[in-house]
């Protein structure tokens, strides 16, 4: 099938998410605009207006109610999702780099860049206290001196936060006492990614040191899927299977690197974001869902 190509940024994109349904997918990206499409055609429902600088993060609550976004604007933002209004305006000392909103949608997380003599925290609110969006104050700031975190998820049911920072170390932050509950070294240099699996169980990582791993909830060792590096002038999505670690195919269509990736949650679709402004959505064809990989 032919990809739906989405023309609503004039710069390249930073970060694509679908909600829990799949039918809306969020944009945003180096021009301080944020989208919202359907993704079933395309059609852009409107922007959330208001950054003054390059939008790297976006996050939507579980009933699509609330939107969240960060900037390089030294600000993260919360949105009514139906109507664009801004609901709450928090500002930092430098760029918000992550966010996200746990499970239940009350709590809301985001860190912050190392830069201009500030330090990189990690930061939680509770939405349901006024008073700490009021004064600005969250009711836990984690300091992250050593590595500053590039990208970061929730865990089940909203007890930590997954982080993934710039030396290739991932760590595993309690939402309510801030502590380190586990660490690991699984990548050489920066993490750029982390999606976490439907049922949240497992998570991919992708990295600087063009690998991508599988890690498993359940403790086993990380699990290496892509281990070559893009080859220059081939701007492709890559597909592997996550247990026989072999690639299977490849989808060509971006003029620039992609920045970014999002599978539908019903797995029948995805979604990449390129340098090159443009959001593209794929429909895997049928023999997609027919494929077997020979043991």
């Amino acid at each position: 099938m032919k990809p739906i190509l989405l023309q609503g940024h004039e710069r390249s994109i930073t970060q694509i998410k679908y909600n829990r349904e799949g039918d809306l997918l969020f944009s945003v990206a180096k021009d301080t605009v944020t989208n919202v499409w359907y993704s079933v055609n395309g059609e852009r429902l409107g922007t959330y207006n208001g950054h003054t600088g390059a939008v790297w993060c976006v996050d939507c609550d579980w009933d699509t109610k609330n939107v969240l976004t960060g900037s390089a604007d030294n600000s993260c933002r919360l949105w009514d999702c139906e109507t664009g209004k801004q609901l709450a305006l928090l500002h930092t000392n430098s760029a918000v780099r992550t966010c996200g909103f746990d499970f239940s949608g009350n709590i809301i997380m985001f860190s912050t860049d190392k830069q201009m003599g500030y330090q990189c925290y990690l930061n939680f609110f509770d939405l349901r206290d006024p008073q700490q969006i009021e004064d600005n104050q969250p009711y836990l700031s984690i300091p992250c001196s050593d590595h500053k975190i590039t990208s970061a998820v929730w865990g089940p049911l909203g007890e930590f936060v997954i982080a993934g920072h710039e030396n290739g170390e991932f760590n595993q932050f309690s939402a309510k006492s801030g502590e380190i509950l586990k660490k690991a070294k699984e990548h050489t240099k920066q993490i750029n990614d982390i999606q976490t699996s439907v049922d949240l169980t497992m998570f991919i990582s992708a990295s600087k040191d063009n690998t991508a791993k599988v890690v498993m909830g359940g403790g086993q060792e990380a699990m290496e899927v892509t281990t070559t590096s893009t080859r220059i002038g081939k701007f492709e999505a890559r597909f592997f299977h996550a247990a026989y670690e072999e690639e299977f195919g490849r989808v060509k269509g971006h003029f620039g690197p992609i920045n970014c990736v999002a599978f539908h949650p019903d797995g029948k679709s995805y979604s990449s974001g390129g340098e090159d402004g443009y959001v593209r959505i794929h429909y895997f064809d049928p023999q997609y869902f027919d494929f077997e990989l020979e043991a």
